[in-house]
């Protein structure tokens, strides 16, 4: 017996010293501390020898490094060679590009809270939000978007005009050089607010402001490039576009058959060095209209012109050729989901072009994947979850106000509960969108080029903006489904494949970009060994490996202690940075990073390379980093906001969402693992009691939508950037109109109700004739009756769809 609590000791001081995550020098003094108090204070038995043994192997290896190497490490190292898949220039740069944020504490398996709320909080200037709310709202009152998508098929000239005039296509471009200088939060603002009004325009500004050439020239351009162009860029004299996808290589983008070849050629009447390109391009958006064209291909140099006779090919390059130089064909529009944005081709054949059209100049030559990468990281950041964040703001007010004034069954349809379940999906993810966007945008204010957290922004924003869509449609049911002037739901249905199809598909984004890079990228050592184990210098590559490896070994018995220690608590054991409701959330968040930490190593231990071909596994642990990431988000985004009481029901629903995605996600990952020994054993470890998390309740969400069916500061507040036209004509104005009209008459409609109860009204009456009923016995005054019949015909108005002749519809649809 005395030698099973010798053991236990032991084991318990070393599961102390790693779920704290000591260094290995301080726990080994702790550890043979608690043996010389063993070794004094008790008759030793087989489990203070055995843990005497164990601890003499330890301390072996620990203060021998040239046994340890020649016995353990040089063997792995060789065993990783081996296993491990190569990875190319191109796949190297792809890791490599960008920088590890947030999302590294959380895949690490101990994130430190206060570091997160200590983030600075996103805010616009002064100068941001006057343009938001002069600019960019005048903007939004000039846009018709039936008009805009079903007659012109493009901008009016006068928006094109004032778009130009105000500067929306120069809001990243510094003020030195015309521009508006923005922040990304402000630029993220913009979008979102035109995307509420008519997504064909807020594609048309985002793109000049995201992977643009703008980006690019500020980043890697030569200041002449930059003193020509970029105020011609902001001022609205260039309209650019960027020519990246090929029809062989869309999501393989690494892949594109364009290719320049380095030559002498004639350009203005002088022979010059520069590059014959040919290419074939489409989905381009701004191409029809482009005066400017940025251009990748793959750039060889046969004949060593540039100066390296042993180097031929160079790899992606970028360049930024003028619309109107020889042999640049701008070809026909697409019509993406029929939406207006200007979206086609481009094409060229043995086109010359001097090396000073490379962006960077000759010095950049071969840098244009990384340049991509790291323009994409930050753009993927602001742009697409701009256009999800839209989608729900817009459908969270149009819905929660047509659920109160669409009447069935003689109640508003938000009061049924089967809707309320659809309301209560969009009210919890709008909130999360507008959290994840604002704190996502702050990254890149911060100067952080988040390449993973852009790829989960960008892949959960546009996913939650379809499935808020969805919902909103369901409720509209009929009102939604009938194209016209009327419906402001339609237009942005057909719109949300195109945010899924983009800047890497979502299907590619969530199976191979946010687990594959970021278990790579955030982890503490795996990227480090995998370089040590591709260096030509094998002792040094050993060296370096030995030392990563150990420290490794130290971070998954960490993981180990730590996260079986959270799951037989509950995670009470838990840091938690804030007192309250929310102070047990981080606790459960800090648990199941902790999952995942140990989850990720087991997997890529087990499986190696294979993981990556594992598609479905490793999306499940994307889906685990994402939530935990989202959840992240929401808590920020309380606390930045001052904690309001408001809030709660959506932060309390938000975490019981996300926790129990979380577990689904494990669960499912554990079921499918190819060892099933492995899988029981982590799931095991992971949830010794079983599954920890429910989903949100009924009583939950019936609180989040209370809300969206009152004229509320919080209603207003989840919803800002929601462009609501002000008369009652308008697509929006209309619905949000007899929205107050119906809560201004509600306590005469209850009058009517308790009149209808007391059989003193006929309930078979339509509304108008029960309002004349009530008036001709005295139940209701006249001032009373105006409130209800302007309420009524306000709601009639608002239910109606469009209608046309066969004429009008059989064709191009005209007045």
């Amino acid at each position: 017996m005395i030698g099973l609590v010798e053991l236990l000791i032991m084991l318990a001081v070393m599961a102390f010293c790693a779920y704290q995550r000591m260094a290995m020098k301080k726990a080994m003094v702790i550890n043979g501390a608690a043996l010389a108090v063993l070794l004094v204070f008790v008759d030793n038995s087989w489990g203070f020898f055995l843990s005497l043994l164990v601890y003499a192997v330890v301390a072996l290896f620990y203060l021998l490094p040239d046994l340890r190497i020649d016995w353990i490490s040089r063997k792995l190292y060789r065993f990783m060679q081996q296993v491990l898949p190569p990875m190319n220039e191109t796949e190297k740069t792809a890791l490599e590009a960008g920088d590890v944020w947030w999302e590294g504490e959380l895949f690490r398996g101990k994130p430190d809270w206060r570091t997160l709320l200590e983030y600075k909080k996103p805010t616009l200037t002064e100068e941001e939000q006057s343009f938001v709310d002069n600019e960019t709202e005048e903007l939004c009152g000039m846009l018709d978007d039936w008009e805009v998508v079903h007659k012109r098929k493009d901008l009016p000239p006068e928006v094109w005009d004032f778009i130009k005039e105000k500067g929306f296509l120069g809001m990243i471009i510094p003020k030195e050089y015309g521009g508006k200088g923005f922040s990304a939060l402000a630029h993220s603002t913009v979008v979102t607010k035109l995307a509420t009004r008519c997504p064909s325009a807020a594609v048309t500004v985002m793109v000049p402001n995201s992977l643009g050439p703008g980006e690019l020239l500020l980043h890697y351009g030569t200041q002449e490039q930059k003193d020509h162009y970029l105020p011609r860029l902001a001022a609205g004299k260039e309209i650019p576009c960027f020519a990246l996808t090929s029809p062989v290589a869309g999501s393989d983008a690494g892949a594109i058959p364009d290719k320049g070849i380095v030559c002498k050629g004639e350009f203005n009447g002088e022979e010059t060095l520069g590059i014959r390109v040919t290419w074939n391009k489409r989905y381009i958006t701004l191409a029809p209209v482009a005066t400017i064209v940025g251009l990748a291909f793959k750039l060889y140099d046969p004949e060593g012109l540039l100066g390296n006779e042993d180097k031929e090919d160079y790899g992606i390059t970028c360049a930024l050729i003028p619309s109107d130089h020889p042999g640049v064909e701008i070809g026909r529009r697409h019509l993406p989901m029929n939406q207006a944005f200007m979206n086609g081709t481009t094409h060229g054949k043995d086109v010359f072009i001097p090396m000073s059209m490379l962006i960077g100049g000759k010095d950049y030559a071969g840098q244009g994947w990384r340049m991509l990468m790291e323009s994409l990281a930050a753009g993927r950041s602001i742009s697409l979850p701009a256009m999800g964040t839209a989608v729900a703001q817009l459908s969270y007010r149009m819905t929660g106000a047509y659920a109160l004034v669409r009447e069935q069954f003689k109640l508003p349809i938000g009061r049924f509960e089967g809707v309320e379940e659809a309301m209560a999906q969009i009210a919890g993810l709008t909130y999360r969108t507008e959290a994840s966007r604002v704190m996502t945008a702050g990254a890149v204010d911060m100067g952080v080029k988040p390449s993973v957290v852009s790829a989960i922004a960008k892949y959960h924003m546009t996913e939650m903006g379809r499935e808020i869509m969805n919902h909103a449609m369901d409720v509209h049911a009929g009102r939604a489904i009938i194209m016209g002037e009327r419906n402001y739901l339609a237009n942005g249905y057909m719109n949300q494949p195109i945010g899924i199809t983009v800047e890497g598909a979502n299907i590619l984004t969530r199976n191979l970009m946010i687990f594959g890079q970021g278990a790579i990228r955030c982890h503490p050592y795996v990227l480090r060994e995998m370089l040590a184990a591709q260096l030509d210098d094998e002792e040094e590559g050993v060296k370096r490996f030995d030392s990563l490896l150990f420290r490794h070994i130290g971070y998954g018995v960490s993981n180990f202690f730590r996260t079986l220690g959270l799951g037989l608590t509950a995670a009470k054991i838990a840091d938690k940075p804030v007192a309250g409701e929310t102070g047990k959330y981080y606790q459960q968040l800090t648990r199941m990073s902790s999952v995942l930490a140990l989850t990720s190593d087991v997997a890529m231990g087990t499986l190696g390379g294979d993981l990556k071909r594992k598609e479905r596994l490793s999306a499940r642990l994307a889906d685990v980093l994402s939530h935990l990431y989202l959840c992240s988000t929401v808590l920020k985004y309380y606390e930045d906001q001052d904690r309001p009481l408001s809030d709660l029901p959506y932060v309390k629903w938000n975490m019981e969402y996300g926790l129990y995605k979380l577990q689904e996600a494990f669960y499912d990952f554990y079921d499918n693992f190819p060892n099933k020994v492995v899988g029981k054993a982590l799931r095991l470890i992971a949830f010794p009691y079983g599954k920890s998390y429910s989903k949100p309740s009924d009583r939950l969400e019936r609180e989040l939508v209370k809300p969206m069916m009152k004229d509320c500061d919080l209603r207003d507040r989840i919803t800002q950037f929601a462009y609501v036209g002000k008369t009652e004509d308008d697509v929006t104005g209309r619905v949000e109109l007899a929205f107050k009209k119906v809560l201004a008459a509600d306590e005469v409609r209850y009058k009517l109700r308790k009149a209808m109860k007391a059989k003193e009204l006929d309930k078979n009456l339509t509304n108008m004739e029960r309002i004349e009923q009530a008036i001709e016995k005295g139940i209701i005054n006249e001032e009373e009756k105006q409130l209800l019949t302007d309420a009524e015909t306000a709601r009639l108005d608002v239910i109606q769809v469009d209608d046309y002749a066969h004429e009008q519809i059989s064709g191009v649809i005209s007045d």
